[in-house]
């Protein structure tokens, strides 16, 4: 996998992209672009420049088809904590995507293990996620896979962890009492399928899983170290969620950064097992 760094802002660096990827696939209904896609605050940047691109006619979600990564359980869709409601604010209402081609888990299905089955079984005759994008929790997690969530994993309802439920509580009132203690999510093993992976670490507060990213050794401690058994893996990260590198990476990117202090990114290659 690779490491690239920006100073630019993450958000639109993630949007100019994967317009450039869906624009390059030429998709069309028989062959849609499927794209697999996160919530919460690293990524508002993101749709922002995904409605931009749309407004100026630079981009199309005609034939693009969405999986989201996760869902509250017991949230109504229209409560707007919902990562429906979201999806909706953030870009659904704002662009030209088909509502049949907008996918998310029904948290309040009677039969949540069932819609699991059935989420899985979609992806799967779309005939995979292209692209999935995704952001990273502080202790490392992907989607809401946390520590200790294994390898194997599909998508299945979760239990949050006190550190998630304390830091979604700003979009709860600050109030942890108001979060939802489990979820619906995609697993690691449904992340690791998709084609391509983008996952994006923004500011200090995520730079421990980065560090540990670099590190050898993939381990359920982090889930975000699966990453490293994907062929085509990046993960986007400002300086701020650099600044624990340590050893050889930390002198690869400083050299890079004092070659071509003005470039839009610095990348790291060949980050392994």
């Amino acid at each position: 996998m690779r490491l690239v760094v920006t100073k630019m802002n993450l958000g639109l660096w993630a949007a100019a992209y994967v317009k450039e990827k869906i624009n390059a696939f030429h998709p069309t209904t028989e062959r849609p672009f499927v794209l697999g896609l996160p919530t919460g605050g690293t990524v508002v940047d993101f749709y922002a420049n995904l409605r931009l691109f749309y407004k100026e006619k630079l981009l199309s979600f005609k034939h693009v088809v969405t999986f989201n990564m996760d869902e509250y359980a017991g949230l109504p869709e229209d409560h707007p904590q919902s990562y429906h409601s979201y999806m909706k604010r953030h870009l659904f209402q704002s662009v030209d995507i088909l509502p049949e081609n907008c996918h998310l888990l029904n948290a309040q299905a009677p039969d949540l293990a069932q819609e699991c089955i059935r989420y899985e079984n979609a992806i799967r005759q779309t005939g995979g996620i292209t692209l999935f994008l995704g952001g990273v929790g502080k202790n490392g997690h992907i989607a809401f896979n946390e520590p200790g969530s294994t390898l194997d994993s599909r998508t299945r309802l979760v239990d949050l962890t006190p550190n998630t439920i304390q830091a979604n509580s700003r979009f709860f009132f600050n109030d942890q009492n108001r979060v939802p203690t489990q979820a619906l999510s995609v697993g690691i093993a449904t992340i690791l399928d998709a084609k391509e992976l983008l996952f994006l670490a923004t500011g200090t507060a995520k730079a421990a899983a980065v560090a540990r990213l670099v590190r050898p050794g993939v381990t359920t401690d982090c889930p975000l170290t699966a990453l490293k058994l994907h062929p085509h893996a990046t993960l986007l990260a400002d300086p701020a969620a650099c600044s624990q590198l340590t050893g050889t990476w930390k002198e690869q990117l400083e050299v890079l950064m004092r070659k071509a202090p003005r470039a839009e990114h610095w990348t790291l290659e060949g980050i392994t097992t």
